[in-house]
C-alpha cells in the first residue's frame, strides 16, 4: 500500500516532535528510520531499562512500540495536527534478552480522524533478530495541536 503524506514537512515535523518528547529520551530512544506510514525506533540496553531478570522491561518495550506506532500515523497527518494513543493491545512473545531492540511501527489502515497501527518489536544482537512483542494500537488526529 502506497501513503502519501498529507504535509510535505512531514520528516521534519516527526523529527521535532520526537526531540521534545522527554520520556523517550529518558528512556535513550532514538529514531532509526523514516518513511511514510513507517517509523522505526531503537532502545539501548541499560541496567535501569530492565527488570529483576536482566530482559528488557515490558513497561520499556510496550512504550517505544506506542511511540513507533504514534509516529507512523503522524508521518501521514495534515500540518497543523497532533497525535494521541486512544487505545492499544500488545501481547508479548519472548523475552526481551537482546542488547537492543527495535520498535517497528507500521500504518495498516489511515483514516482522517483515527488511524490503525501495528507495531512489532524485535530484539537485535549482531546477527541474531528475536521477536519480542507485537501490538495493534488505534491513534487520533488531533486538529489544531501542532504536534
Amino acid at each position: 500500500m502506497l501513503l502519501e503524506p498529507r504535509d510535505p514537512n512531514w520528516e521534519r515535523r516527526v523529527r521535532q516532535s520526537f526531540a521534545r518528547q522527554p520520556f523517550m529520551m529518558h528512556l535513550g530512544a532514538s529514531l532509526a528510520h523514516l518513511a511514510p506510514g513507517a517509523i522505526d525506533i531503537e532502545l539501548q540496553l541499560r541496567p535501569e531499562l530492565t527488570q529483576q531478570h536482566g530482559f528488557f522491561h515490558a513497561g520499556a518495550t510496550s512504550s517505544v512500540a506506542d511511540s513507533a506506532a504514534g509516529y507512523a500515523a503522524l508521518t501521514l497527518f495534515p500540518a497543523g495536527t497532533g497525535i494521541l494513543t486512544t487505545e492499544f493491545k500488545v501481547n508479548l512473545l519472548n523475552p526481551a534478552k537482546a542488547s537492543r531492540i527495535v520498535a517497528r511501527g507500521r500504518v495498516i489502515k489511515p483514516g482522517r480522524t483515527l488511524t490503525v497501527c501495528r507495531a512489532d518489536v524485535f530484539g537485535l544482537d549482531d546477527d541474531d533478530q528475536s521477536h519480542i512483542s507485537t501490538g495493534l494500537f488505534t491513534l487520533m488526529c488531533l486538529e489544531g495541536m501542532e504536534d
